[in-house]
């Protein structure tokens, strides 16, 4: 039997998502970079604005969690209400729909959206980066790999409500010469 296309692309996703935070560092902005190459897709701008969201937004550890506002981003970005619609605050529903779901499914596998309480609830401690030392103490205790895990999940979930919401990924096919 045939993997339906919203797993197979979510799980390209996963892996993406997986390993841009564990090489590259930056949960929103690898969360963004993981979901865009899964659909095959790019946009700079929203890459390039998810720059300084990690770690509970600017490394301190005390605001949402970098992927799962990495991954609402895109949502929006694909699912816009656009300027020209500014006025009419019904037209952005279906982008505030899909980010409802992405966080239903984050607080029930994570228990809070907050950056902070993530760390501790799966590694009993947090850290922000601003702090002296504190690098050298997070790479002891594996926050790398916990985060791209989280990372990985996100991109995964997002993707799947992506797809399943309508967006249809480019499909990048071998050409076979004869």
């Amino acid at each position: 039997m045939n993997e339906p296309k919203s797993n197979g692309v979510a799980e390209k996703a996963f892996k993406l998502g997986e390993k841009y935070e564990s090489e590259c560092i930056g949960c929103a902005q690898t969360t963004v970079a993981a979901i865009f190459e899964a659909l095959g897709i790019w946009n700079d701008d929203v890459f390039n604005a998810a720059s300084g969201l990690a770690n509970g937004l600017g490394l301190t550890g005390d605001g949402s969690c970098g992927a799962l506002i990495g991954a609402s981003m895109v949502m929006g970005y694909l699912f816009p209400r656009k300027h020209k619609d500014f006025q009419d605050m019904y037209k952005p529903m279906k982008s505030y729909g899909l980010v409802k779901n992405l966080h239903s499914q984050y607080v029930k596998k994570y228990g809070s959206t907050r950056c902070s309480e993530v760390q501790k609830s799966g590694m009993t401690v947090t850290w922000t980066l601003w702090e002296l030392n504190s690098y050298n103490d997070e790479m002891k205790a594996d926050m790398v790999n916990y985060c791209s895990k989280i990372v990985a999940n996100v991109a995964k979930m997002a993707t799947k409500i992506i797809i399943e919401s309508g967006f249809k990924p480019e499909v990048k096919t071998a050409v076979v010469e004869q």
